[in-house]
């Protein structure tokens, strides 16, 4: 404890900005403190005297905080909260004085003077540095700008969309990635043209949105057991039995049409393409 005491670098790098404050985590203070039930007895300390610790002397972080407190300060060194329960609370210089007071306890007295000495510096540094700070900043949001910048022209070479996309024989996963892709695009109706569907077409449509209505144009149904199941769930979909197609389609809200090479129940089996075609002609005719 001593050791921790008269390194005062040692509690400056506990203590942490959020929320434009100067806080430390609890379960750093029950350490310094020595508190023989770690965060419990500081965590009850505060439940006991809440008009003691108000929302500028302690507050309990979110877990958008607490994350960004882990990857970005690399906190809980040593062992200390990795498997908590509960979000942790932070103290401000105000909390840390406050809390050692209601501990009541010599070590608290003694470590809350050098926690506040380290408060002190902490902020005679932020000041004397502001200018250093103010420019990591500018270079931060440079740095951002450049990277986004940077996707852009990524995107632009490498667009999302595509015309034609070949798969070879072995292909499995790519092709039903790029199906099931397609059918994510859906915001209201999805037509599925194939004379043999099985229960393949139904894992991939489990992953359209539920208020999508489906139609399947088959020539014969022979997962009848299938069907049935899948419409208890997804109760907006309908089956159409018709015998004038060879090739297979897919029709999205009625607007984008694509033109598989393939049955869907064999997709990467095979050497096939996949085709977005631009003609809205051919929806219409469809």
């Amino acid at each position: 404890m001593n050791e921790i005491i008269n390194e005062k670098i040692e509690i400056k790098n506990l203590i942490y900005e959020i929320r434009g404050k100067q806080v430390m985590l609890d379960n750093d203070l029950a350490y310094l403190y020595g508190c023989k039930n770690g965060t419990k007895e500081i965590n009850q300390a505060v439940k006991n005297n809440p008009i003691k610790f108000p929302e500028r002397f302690a507050f309990r972080l979110n877990e958008q905080e607490y994350h960004f407190l882990r990857s970005k300060y690399l906190t809980l060194k040593g062992g200390r909260g990795k498997h908590r329960k509960y979000l942790p609370y932070v103290f401000t210089e105000q909390g840390v004085a406050m809390l050692a007071t209601v501990l009541k306890s010599k070590v608290a007295a003694k470590v809350s003077v050098a926690i506040m000495d380290a408060f002190v510096e902490m902020r005679h540094f932020i000041i004397d540095n502001k200018d250093i700070f103010n420019r990591l900043t500018k270079v931060e949001y440079e740095v951002l700008n450049l990277n986004n910048r940077f996707n852009s022209v990524l995107d632009e070479m490498h667009p999302k969309e595509f015309k034609e996309k070949i798969f070879f024989d072995g292909e499995i996963y790519d092709a039903y990635s790029l199906l099931i892709n397609i059918i994510r695009k859906a915001k209201n109706k999805i037509i599925i043209i194939d004379n043999y569907i099985d229960k393949t077409i139904f894992d991939v449509l489990s992953y359209k949105n539920e208020k999508v209505k489906v139609e399947i144009w088959t020539k014969e149904v022979k997962t009848k057991l299938d069907i049935q199941k899948f419409k208890l769930q997804y109760s907006n979909t309908e089956i159409k039995i018709v015998n004038n197609f060879h090739d297979r389609f897919i029709i999205l809200d009625d607007k984008e049409l694509y033109h598989v090479g393939a049955s869907l129940k064999d997709l990467g089996k095979k050497c096939f393409a996949i085709s977005k075609m631009d003609i809205n002609s051919i929806i219409n005719l469809l």
